[in-house]
């Protein structure tokens, strides 16, 4: 007897949390090891941090190549090849000694793994099991098991590089990420049925070439990548340069790995009270406010003395707005758009998401080689966040209907 169509759309959503709690934790720890290898290896910090920016932007290029192939033949096969070039990236890092090497590994090989089981391909598979109104929520489930790895991950890491030193901290994240392989299993048609459980509001007989080209064409669509731009920008400045501003301040490496671990407990909770609030407000508002609440957090910091519970507090406030931008921008994607193609449409507005990424990590790395500090990078951050808030408010979105 075939699973009710809720139950599996419950196993499908818990599924994909926990393949991004393990992808997106690998991944957003690696700030952890600039220290470390820099020491280790002799590359310098400028070195390091642009071939960490090489992996956002490969990470956010490979989601709509991915998230094409996930839509036309499923994601197992998607998810299980992108575990392999995780790992194998992760794995083959401590034999790097050079910048071009470094690049091939964390800025090609694990950057584009973790882009084939990242949000893009798990929110378009979940998306086709649910109607409209729980699609927010279910993108602010997914979401928050990202959040999750991250809360994981980052004291992990730091531990086994404190006790074990940075190798055996690679090669434990390179082996955590196989275990995506038997997980994937679960999203095979055979446990979820590929076929929506109810109709589509939005008809799509478009193909996937001519609705990309519609969509570059829409406003609120290249609204949603303005917004997203920054948001990629301000999270991988943070998450590459945290550490690095930590040490700046006197603070031992434990206070940058409590920082990011916080960021991602509070943006559990961040991201699911972003899904809820996409089910009863205009999902743009919820932007709007998301970013220039960024804007006011980064000046108060500033303001602050930087002392570890200012870090904690930072990084907590930042937490709940990291990622719970992912939710309502997706969301509004699959309004504009339906869900046919939404892996691929969501996955080209998280490629510019990671074209800030890059900008974000690397000149983060240029300002502290040239300045001894990321004075600028904030002052940055503050502008550009407040220019994603505007860019939202011209987006169109019916309004949200309540039901009685």
């Amino acid at each position: 007897m075939p699973p009710k169509p809720l139950h599996s759309a419950w196993v499908l959503m818990i599924t994909s949390a926990v393949i991004f709690s393990i992808t997106m934790g690998a991944r957003q720890s690696l700030g952890l090891f600039i220290a470390p290898i820099n020491l280790s290896t002799g590359l310098d910090i400028v070195s390091i941090s642009f071939a960490l920016a090489v992996g956002q932007f490969f990470w956010g290029l490979a989601q709509p190549i991915f998230g094409a192939i996930a839509d036309k033949k499923g994601s197992y096969g998607v998810i299980v090849f992108g575990a392999f070039l995780l790992f194998s990236g992760l794995a083959l890092t401590p034999f790097v000694h050079s910048e071009y090497t470094l690049i091939l590994t964390l800025g090609i090989l694990s950057a584009a793994g973790a882009g084939a089981g990242s949000f893009s391909i798990l929110i378009g598979a979940t998306a086709k099991q649910l109607p409209v109104e729980k699609r927010a929520f279910a993108g602010g489930f997914i979401n928050a098991g990202g959040s999750f790895g991250q809360f994981i991950f980052a004291p992990l890491a730091q531990a086994i590089i404190s006790s074990f030193g940075w190798i055996w901290a690679m090669f434990t994240l390179a082996v955590s990420t196989l275990l995506t392989i038997p997980l994937a299993s679960l999203l095979k048609p055979k446990h979820v049925t590929e076929k929506p459980i109810v109709i589509e509001t939005i008809t799509n007989e478009l193909g996937l070439t001519e609705q990309v080209r519609q969509a570059m064409k829409n406003t609120s669509y290249l609204c949603l990548h303005a917004g997203f731009f920054t948001c990629g920008f301000h999270i991988a400045f943070l998450v590459t340069h945290l550490p690095g501003e930590v040490a700046l301040c006197g603070h031992s490496a434990s206070v940058s790995a409590i920082s990011l671990s916080l960021i991602g407990l509070f943006n559990i909770a961040g991201s699911l009270f972003a899904g809820y609030l996409g089910s009863i407000y205009r999902m743009k508002y919820i932007l709007v406010v998301m970013y220039a609440s960024r804007t006011a957090m980064i000046a108060l910091y500033l303001l602050s003395p930087k002392t570890p519970l200012t870090f904690y507090i930072f990084a907590a406030s930042l937490g709940f707005t990291w990622l719970a931008t992912v939710p309502p921008t997706a969301g509004l994607v699959g309004k504009l758009f339906g869900t046919k193609y939404l892996a691929t449409l969501f996955g080209l507005t998280l490629l510019t998401h990671q074209v800030g990424g890059f900008l974000g990590a690397w000149l983060g790395g240029l300002f502290m080689a040239h300045d001894g500090d990321y004075h600028w990078m904030w002052y940055l951050d503050m502008i550009l966040a407040a220019i994603a808030a505007l860019v939202n408010f011209p987006i169109k979105e019916d309004k949200v209907v309540q039901k009685v």
